[in-house]
Parts: structure tokens; sequence; C-alpha cells
């Protein structure tokens, strides 16, 4: 606004009277002065006429900008909220999947836990109870043992896919906690903008904000491009686990079948050659009776004919004896003597080789008891071995069964 100097020197204060050229001069004067508030009064209205359309056209365009802004950033939310809410749907799908995967795994460690190593325990226990040279140390027992080392390893290694699962599923249960505060916010942001894009400025309650936001935009952007580059990885890194314990429990039952078929086999052999060798102890034995009663036949044929020799040798004793008794010249050593005494001579020979002979024959029939109940014993362990191999273990490993579920 242009400023009026006046010089009060130049006003005239006339004492009484004025004369002509002093009022024309203040005429003149006056006129001036008017027309200089005039042209500034003008140019002052042209001034504020130019300055309001001016705030006008700007609060017109910054308010626009803002609507604008505000629609860019209500889409911009809703984008990343459908990210967000696109991965959250992936993330409780992945829960649920691992959820599974962790059920079949507990199921396949309760398999291998309560059923088949109880079950190999019990078998190498009942073992144990083999009779005499059968209590051997042999394949069934090697591959029992080896059966054992083979299911706790198995247990270990799915104990600790379990403990992997468990973990996992945390991570992901933790990555969807942030998800779901990230989506609240967006959720409380979205309903504030929403509101403030119908706002008008000839609404009531409006008031004055004078603080200004603390968060930086890139570290807003940052905060939900981070929450789903954590998710995603965590997505994968289930996916991968999920196909690890596939490929594990796979392995792992084909493992333990493996060996369960291999003990088995080596169960089937044993009791093969243990039915073969009762079989031959069998037959052994079956002759030995037929041995026993031959030869007890034989003892008592032989006393019987050692009986019958000793009535010959008392009848020739008897004659000897007599004979003897023949006088004087009569008693001569006559063929008749000869003849008896010789006879007597070859009875003794033949008693005494039936003697020697009855004494072997007892010995080898006592031997020959010896062998059968020797033979009894031995078929009495092979039996039991088969009642525990082929009975009690077999039967028992029936119920062996490795599943993936």
């Amino acid at each position: 606004m242009a400023k009026i100097d006046i010089d009060v020197n130049r006003v005239f204060f006339p004492s009484t009277r004025f004369t002509l050229d002093e009022w024309h001069h203040n005429n003149q004067f006056r006129y001036r002065c008017s027309e200089t508030q005039r042209e500034l009064s003008d140019r002052l209205l042209a001034e504020a006429t130019l300055a309001c359309d001016s705030a006008k056209e700007i609060v017109k365009a910054n308010k626009e900008e803002t609507d604008h802004r505000l629609l860019e950033k209500l889409n911009d939310i809703e984008f990343r909220k459908g990210e967000l809410l696109s991965i959250r749907k992936e993330i409780a799908l992945e829960i649920d999947a691992l959820s599974v995967y962790k059920e079949r795994i507990i199921n396949v460690l309760k398999s291998v836990k309560r059923n088949a190593l109880a079950i190999c325990e019990r078998c190498l226990i009942a073992r144990k109870c083999r009779l005499s040279i059968d209590l051997v140390y042999d394949d069934v027992e090697t591959n029992l043992l080896k059966e054992c080392e083979v299911i706790q390893g198995a247990e270990n290694l799915l104990d600790q896919i379990l403990k992997n699962t468990c973990e996992q599923i945390r991570k992901l249960k933790a990555t969807l906690y942030h998800i779901d505060h990230d989506l609240k916010n967006k959720e409380d942001n979205l309903h504030i903008d929403r509101r403030n894009i119908t706002l008008k400025e000839t609404d009531f309650n409006l008031r004055i904000y004078h603080d200004t936001s603390v968060v930086m935009l890139n570290e807003w952007e940052l905060q939900t491009n981070s929450n789903v580059i954590d998710a995603n990885k965590e997505i994968n890194s289930a996916k991968q686990l999920r196909c690890y314990i596939d490929t594990i429990i796979k392995q792992t039952i084909d493992e333990l079948n493996n060996q369960k078929n291999v003990t088995n086999e080596a169960f089937r052999q044993r009791i093969e050659q243990t039915r073969e060798a009762k079989t031959k102890l069998e037959l052994q034995h079956s002759e030995i009776i037929k041995q026993v009663t031959a030869m007890s036949s034989n003892i008592t044929r032989i006393k019987k004919s050692i009986a019958e020799k000793e009535g010959y040798m008392a009848l020739a004793h008897t004659r000897l004896g007599q004979r003897c008794q023949r006088p004087g010249i009569e008693h001569a050593q006559d063929l008749v003597e000869v003849n008896l005494v010789k006879e007597i001579h070859e009875l003794r020979n033949v008693v005494a080789n039936l003697q020697r002979m009855l004494c072997a024959a007892e010995t080898s029939l006592r031997y020959l008891l010896k062998t059968q109940i020797q033979l009894e014993e031995d078929i009495n362990v092979k039996i039991n071995t088969l009642k525990i191999d082929e009975v009690d273990c077999m039967t028992l490993r029936q119920n062996i069964d490795y599943r993936a579920y």
C-alpha cells in the first residue's frame, strides 16, 4: 500500500481571510489528496481481490491435492492390506499343514516306541530263556540288536524333526501375530483416512492440529515389506520342512521295514535250522531206542546162555568128581576124564567169554541209555528254542507294523 506524505509546512492556516490564490491552491491540494487516496484504495481493492482469488485457488488446489493423496494412500493401504491378507491365508494354511505333519510324526514315534522297540526288547529277553547249547549268539541275536539300534536311531531322528516342526510352527505363529498386528493398524488407518476424505471445510468439530508424524514413509513401507518378506521366508521354510519330513518318514519306514524283513528272515532260517536239527535228533533217538531194545534183548539172551552153561558146567564137574571115586587102578586117566577136563575147560572159556560180552553189552546199554537221555534233553532244548523263536517271538513280531501315516 502506498503511503501519503503531506508536508504540513505547506498547509496554510489563515488568520481571518484567504486570498483567491489560496482558495484555488487549497482546492487543488484537496483534489490531489482525494485522487491519491482513491488510487490507493482502488489498488488495494484490486490487490485484495487478487489475494482472495489466489488464496481460493491455492486452498482448492491444496485440498484437491490432499484428497488425491488420500485416495492414493487408501489404494496403497488397500493393496498392502490385500497382500497381508493373502500371505496371512498362506501362513494359516501352512500352520494347519504343519500341524497335520506334526501329528504324523507323533503317530510314527508312538508306533516305533510303544510297538517295535518294545517287541524287539521282549524278543531279546525271551531268547535269553533258551537252554544249553541253543543259548548261542546267532544271526537272529545280531539282527535283533541291530534292529534295536535302527529303531533308536529312527526315534532320535523323528524326535529332532518333531522339535524342528514345533519350532517352525512357533515361527509361523509369531509371523502371523505380526501380520495380524499390521493388518489391524492398516484397518485403523483405512478407517481414519476414509473419514478424512469425507470431511469438508464446512463441517463442525474441525480443530487445529500442530503435530506431525514421526514415522517416515519409507519406514512405513519397510515394515509391511519386511513382514511380507519374513512371512514368505517362513512359508518357504515350512514347505521345505514338509518335503523333508515326507522324505525322512519314507526313508525311515523303508529302513525299518528292511531291517524287520532281514530279522524275520534270520528267524526263519534259524527256525529251519533248529527244526532240521530236532528232526535229526529225533531220528537218532528212534534208532537209539531200537538199539536199547535190541541190546536189552541181547543181555537177556547172554544171561540165559550163561545160566544154561552153568548147568553143563555142574554136570561135567559132578561127573568128574564121581569118577575120582573109582577104586585103585580103575582111577585111570582115560579118554572120558580127558574129555571131561576138556569140556570143563571149554565151558569155563565159553562162560568167561559170555561174561565179557555181558559186561560189554551192559556197558553199551548204559551208554545207549545215557545217549537216549541226552538226545531227549537236546530234543527238549530244540522244542524250547522253537517255541521261543517260532511261537513267542514270531507271534510278537507279527504286530510290528511300520506306517508312514
